[in-house]
């Protein structure tokens, strides 16, 4: 792919745009401890930027 964002990035983008919402956060803090939420913030986050730095990396592979 030459141009544009590449596939990796725009993926990790959608993913972190719905798990990692303000909103998200605010109903998860609601139901669950704080130290339980920074986990699942960062399992998260760590999550989507290894699938988004790996398709990255791939992509040349398919495309």
């Amino acid at each position: 792919m030459g141009r544009g964002v590449g596939l990796g990035t725009v993926l990790a983008l959608m993913m972190a745009v719905t798990a990692l919402s303000l909103p998200s956060i605010i109903m998860l803090k609601r139901v669950v401890k704080l130290p339980l939420l920074l986990t699942f913030v960062g399992v998260v986050t760590a999550g989507i930027l290894t699938i988004g730095f790996t398709s990255n990396e791939v992509t040349h592979w398919f495309i």
